[in-house]
This record gives C-alpha cells, structure tokens and sequence, in this order.
C-alpha cells in the first residue's frame, strides 16, 4: 500500500471520506489510478447534480459560503402553495396493511410527484421545499411580476388537469380520490440561510408567505385560487370568479392548444455544467475532483448527515430503497420569527430577526442530534414555522420515544433562554409549541 505522502487525494482526503460510498473510496485509496480517480469525479459530479435539485436554486445557483450567515435579503416574485385532498383517508386505509399498503402508497405518491414537478419544471417554476405532501413553488420573471404570476396560473391549470388520472385510484382497500387545492400570491418577502456550516436550512420569512398557505386553504379541490394582489397582476389574461373578498378562482376555459404543455423561456443553467472533465491526466483528475468538493460541500450542509449517508451510497442505484420504519415525531411550532419579518423593516431589524433565527436552529438541531434524533426540515405554515423531527428514521434506537421527549424538554429549555426582539419599537418574546407521537 502507497504511503499516505504519496496519495494524490491527501489534501482533500478528510472531505472525501463524508461523500464517497465506502466501495468508491477504499478503491480510491488502495488503488489510486487514473481509472479509480476517474470513478471519483464521475460519482461526485453525480452527487453534485442530486444535492443541487434538492436544495433551493438560490442555494445551488450561488457560490454560497457557509461561514457568512444568516445571509438575509428580500426578494419579490410569486409562490404557489399546493396540498393534497384526501391523501389522509388514502393513507389510513393502507396503513391497517402494513408494508405493502406502505409500499403500494408510495408508488402512489411518486407517481403523483414525478408528474407536478416535470409540469412545474416545464412550467417555469422551482420547487423551494416539500411540506408532507404540499409543495411551495416560486416563479420568478426578472422582477416582471406580471409574467411571473401569469406562469404561475398557467402552471397551476395544468397541474389540476393532470389531477384527472389521480381522481380514481384502485387500490387492494378500494377506489380512493387524490384532489388537489392551490393558492398563488405574489409580493416581497424574506429569505434566509440559516443554522451552522455542519446543518443549515433555507427559510422563507413574512406575512406573503403566509398569504400564499391562506389563498390555498380558501380554494377549492381543482381549481387554482388567486389573493387580491395576484389578481390585480394578471386580471386582463384570465377570467376569474370570486370566491370570497379577497381570493380569485381561475376558470380553466382554454383549449389545450391555447394552455400548451410549457412555458418559453430561457432555462435554467444549471451549475452541474461546470463540473466537465476536459483533462484525464493524474493532474486533471485531482482538480477537477478539487473543483467538484468546492461545489459540493456547502450543498451537504442542507441534508441531515443520515440523510447525506444514503444519498452519497445510492447516488449510483438512481434512488434510495424504501425502508418502513415506525418513528417517534416531534412537531416544533416557533411562534414569534418567521411572522416578526417583514420587508418594510429595516435590514437591521431583519437581519436581527435571521439571526436570532440563525441560532434557534443551531441550538435545537444541536439538542437533536446529541439525543439521536434527525431535524428534517423547516416549513412555513398558516400561523408561523415547523420544525419536523424524527426519532428513529433512518437509525432506530430502542429507546426513542425516550430521547424523544429529552429533546423536547432541551427545545423548551432553548426557547426560553432566547432574548428578546426588539423590532419596530416593540419586543418580541419567541415562544413554541411541540407536539409529539408516535
């Protein structure tokens, strides 16, 4: 075996033990030629391509630098908010089935998903987080809000009309009927990358957040619900019928020829395109694999590190096996930040509040991590943000509504010891609410 000195990866060795799967790098280390190398580059630019369509294209699109947070700038454009009708009746009746009735929901669930993201895609959207089995999507037009709204409504009629193959599903427990409600709101709010360069987030903050959850949950299962405000951008393009004072319902009264299946627009580039091996030598091959970490490292601090582990092993297999596991789930509701936002504040207001937020979320992933738990994700729903946390996926522990609820306790304990918000004139006391089951 070589000496450590003359491996040619040393420099870049304790990086790459966190993102190559146990088979690539012993082969890495044991043999170090052009052939394994090349191996190397070619998962990693794999892993890049799957981390950077699952993070936020703010994230992925920018050379982002984890040690300058919370990164705090306000931003206008549209979000769509999406939601399921009837995925809870569908999902009880396979749980009384165990893992075949979880496997046969699963099927469902990817199918339902495969199909919104490619018309998102299509669309001109970019999916910003899963929230169970809602969607938050922004559409953006270089400030045009305008066009930007117009394609979300184009994206949302075409979503309802791919609901039609959902509406009859045969199932081994019977037929069941999957809808869907959307809501479109356009204007400014805040964005924030949050946590520490080990575990970060990417969180959406202020009141047009929350509008964009209100418009869906005033809508109606297949039709496309509009506020005030997005109605007044696009209310010459499509005819609409109240709903209640303040939404629009969109009358879906295009031919298909008029709908189209896409928006024209230019794409997204995708900074994948950066990581080409154009040099094969032993030289070429350590720098691009060089250049391939750069990218790569900031995008695994949005994954939890379990979650990291079985996407760098499977990024070959495409996908991930499904795994049935029986958790303990922690719902953390923090009441008190992502509502205190606002783009009419001043920047220094509103970078305290990120950064209060900033560490409000290291503390708890922290008191997460220490007990064996995993911090999934942070979501913005209708009164303020949640914190979903899982005891015993994908590691499970005989003890972990235990560890659990020590968690819970440390959370609480966190929360109170936050200090006061001083914004606008008043203070502000963060508070929480957490709920646990199993």
């Amino acid at each position: 075996m070589h000496p450590i000195s003359s491996f040619p990866l040393k420099n870049l060795e304790s990086k790459l033990r966190w993102i190559l799967p146990a088979d690539l790098y012993a082969a890495a280390w044991v043999k170090p030629g052009v052939e394994s190398l090349t191996g190397v580059f070619e998962h990693l630019r794999a892993l890049h391509r799957v981390l950077a369509d699952y993070v936020p294209p703010d994230v992925s699109d920018q050379s982002f630098d984890p040690y300058c947070q919370p990164c705090c700038q306000v931003v206008e454009n549209t979000l769509m908010f999406t939601d399921l009708a009837g995925f809870t009746s569908l999902m009880e009746a396979n749980a009384t089935r165990g893992k075949t009735g979880a496997t046969e929901l699963l099927n469902i669930l990817n199918h339902y998903f495969a199909t919104a993201l490619e018309i998102i895609s299509l669309s001109g959207g970019e999916l910003l987080e899963f929230t169970g089995d809602a969607m938050l999507i922004r559409f953006s037009s270089q400030q045009n809000t305008p066009r930007s709204t117009a394609q979300a409504v184009r994206a949302g009629l075409r979503l309802q009309r791919a609901m039609e193959q959902f509406c009859c599903l045969e199932t081994t427990e019977g037929t069941y009927s999957l809808g869907m409600r959307i809501g479109i709101h356009t204007g400014r709010y805040l964005t924030a990358n949050i946590g520490t360069p080990m575990r970060m987030d990417y969180v959406l903050l202020g009141e047009n957040v929350r509008q964009t959850k209100k418009a869906e949950g005033a809508g109606t299962v297949g039709r496309v619900c509009l506020t005030e405000t997005a109605y007044q951008q696009v209310k010459e393009h499509f005819h609409f019928e109240p709903t209640t004072e303040a939404h629009h319902l969109v009358v879906d009264d295009f031919s298909e020829d008029q709908l189209g299946q896409y928006e024209i627009m230019l794409p997204r580039r995708h900074r994948s395109s950066h990581l080409v091996l154009m040099d094969r030598s032993m030289d070429g091959l350590v720098a691009a694999i060089a250049q391939a970490v750069e990218m790569i490292e900031p995008l695994c601090s949005y994954l939890p590190r379990h979650v990291l582990d079985l996407v760098v092993e499977n990024v070959a297999r495409r996908g991930i096996p499904a795994d049935f596991a029986d958790p303990t789930v922690l719902f953390v509701n923090l009441i008190g930040l992502s509502e205190s936002a606002h783009p009419e504040l001043s920047p220094e207001e509103n970078e305290a509040i990120a950064t209060l937020y900033c560490h409000a979320f290291a503390l708890i992933n922290a008191a997460v991590e220490s007990r064996g738990g995993m911090l999934k994700k942070v979501t913005y729903h209708l009164s303020s943000s949640d914190t979903m946390i899982l005891f015993g996926v994908p590691v499970a522990h005989a003890n972990n509504a235990y560890r659990a609820a020590k968690a819970a306790l440390a959370i609480r304990e966190i929360i109170q010891e936050l200090p006061l918000l001083n914004i606008g004139g008043q203070q502000i006391k963060v508070a929480c609410k957490i709920g646990m089951a199993q």
